[in-house]
């Protein structure tokens, strides 16, 4: 039964896609209305045949398992269940699963979309220095000549 990571974690929910930022390793995951759904139900109780359902009365269409186990990967490889849920003995290949998921379902397959975030000194300020008395020339820095302590031009 797989278990949704709720440590060191940002949770932000937005119309059609939850946004989810990994504190650990400064990462950024979008995932779309149906991995959402998945990972939503992720609580350490529901099975993957009962997340199967859930998904089924949400959308009011057939949800297949291997639905429910495309994203449960999805998930796992960006490190954001706390189990190891995933590990089982898989008969059929990723693309064999898409491809039943297709014919089977009307629903949107589960997708996560991941960046990695810039560290904060970079999300501070896009004016960085090169070397000392060279700034990169943006419309947002305050001088193009002095370099501050932190690397970021100042007046």
């Amino acid at each position: 039964m797989p278990l949704a990571r709720t440590s060191e974690i940002v949770v932000l929910e937005i119309k059609d896609e939850t946004l989810v930022y990994d504190l650990r390793v400064t990462q950024a995951h979008c995932l779309n209305e149906s991995a959402a759904l998945v990972w939503r139900h992720c609580d350490g109780q529901t099975t993957v045949n009962e997340i199967s359902q859930l998904i089924e009365a949400h959308y009011r269409n057939s949800a297949p398992e291997d639905f429910v186990w495309l994203a449960l990967e999805q998930l796992q490889e960006r490190e954001l269940l706390d189990s190891d849920a995933v590990e089982r003995v898989r008969p059929t290949s990723r693309r064999e699963m898409i491809k039943k998921i297709g014919i089977a379902s009307v629903i949107a397959a589960p997708i996560i979309a991941s960046m990695v975030a810039p560290s904060s000194v970079y999300a501070a300020g896009s004016c960085m220095c090169i070397n000392p008395g060279a700034c990169l020339t943006q419309t947002t820095c305050p001088s193009v000549v002095n370099c501050n302590p932190s690397g970021i031009c100042a007046p």
